[in-house]
């Protein structure tokens, strides 16, 4: 009989051993070259700002850790980059976000990695808020019954990214959303909006905590809702990072002809599943040793478990929760997963919607 003493001797021993073997890794006088396939101006940019000075305090050595940008293709070009990539010194990490797993999902013909050759070290997952001009902004009343004779203009990285989540949702609350593709990064999406160039837009948590928040106080942008937060029976409710703006699926409810229920809705909700509640999440090379790579899960594990981090990541990229070690592969697989049905109506809906095929 495996008992529970000799159980807890072993796993006491695997943790010293894993322990002992990333203690002798050694950082020091390195830098860390954390690359985020996206601008400089969007929530990975955010989001990898934010973790990088304290995951420097934590990793043996305590090296530099710069953030590096390669956007392109919304964000395949770096992910293609990342592929190709192995391990040489554990100085190199890669940040991905849903526009990097959305395409992975739907097998668009440009996505040449494969999330299953990665090491993930820390996953974190995220929310959205999509909101309106000042003048737009009025209207809103909960519903969007007052907004369907309007025409909108977004500013899109690509049908295929994370944007699908806000493009499917306003389609289903019945607006006229004109996508404009082919920005590098959802700040760009902010700058189109800003400028007025688009009327309506969405930014990820820490974009909209870190900019779109003082349009908002400044009288030029009116919050209309979140995507939602799930709770524990897999329900969508409000995010906790807003809970006072009210989540997609209240505003679906109250405006006519949008259902929460149904074929359309199950999609939506699968792919905001796989795109928010994982959203970001950092990887080490292929080929990366067991040592290496439980360096870098202790210091993220004691960024997270730091008494001022959850107060810290509030006000720069939510309340949400940081998975590392086997809860960010856990994470990571679910991430990356959606039932054949969810994929077959996004697809079909990508090709009648704006004539992307993926096959």
């Amino acid at each position: 009989m495996f008992s529970r003493t000799l159980a807890s001797t072993v796993a006491a021993a695997a943790l010293f051993t894993a322990t002992a073997a990333s203690a002798e890794v050694d950082f020091s006088g390195k830098t860390i070259e954390w690359v985020i396939p996206f601008s400089e101006t969007g929530g990975s940019a955010k989001w990898a700002n934010f973790f990088a000075p304290l995951l420097s305090e934590q990793l043996p050595g305590n090296p530099t850790v710069v953030v590096k940008f390669m956007p392109g293709a919304g964000s395949t070009k770096g992910a293609n980059w990342f592929q190709e990539q192995e391990h040489e010194d554990g100085t190199l990490m890669f940040g991905t976000s849903g526009s990097t797993q959305f395409p992975y999902l739907l097998g668009d013909p440009r996505v040449r990695y494969e999330y299953s050759d990665w090491v993930p070290v820390m996953a974190s997952g995220t929310g959205g808020v999509a909101y309106l001009n000042a003048e737009d902004g009025k209207k809103f009343d909960g519903s969007a019954n007052n907004l369907k004779d309007i025409d909108f203009i977004y500013g899109s990285q690509g049908a295929t990214r994370l944007d699908l989540v806000p493009l499917l949702a306003w389609q289903m609350l019945g607006m006229n959303v004109e996508p404009v593709f082919g920005i590098k990064g959802r700040g760009d999406g902010r700058l189109m909006f800003e400028r007025g160039e688009a009327n309506i837009d969405y930014q990820t948590s820490s974009a909209y905590l870190g900019a779109s928040a003082d349009l908002v106080a400044a009288g030029t942008a009116v919050p209309m809702m979140t995507w939602g937060a799930l709770d524990e029976e897999g329900n969508i409710v409000r995010d906790p990072t807003f809970p006072d703006i009210p989540s997609f699926k209240e505003v679906c409810e109250a405006t006519e002809g949008c259902e929460t229920s149904g074929e359309t809705w199950d999609a939506w909700k699968a792919f905001f599943i796989a795109g928010f509640p994982v959203q970001k999440i950092a990887f080490l090379p292929a080929g990366t040793p067991d040592d290496v790579k439980q360096a870098y899960v202790e210091a993220f594990d004691a960024v997270r478990s730091a008494p001022d981090f959850k107060d810290r990541a509030a006000q720069q990229v939510g309340k949400y929760p940081v998975f590392v070690g086997d809860g960010a592969a856990r994470a990571t697989k679910e991430g990356t997963t959606v039932s054949a049905e969810a994929k077959a109506f996004v697809a079909n809906w990508l090709e009648e919607a704006y004539g992307v095929s993926l096959k």
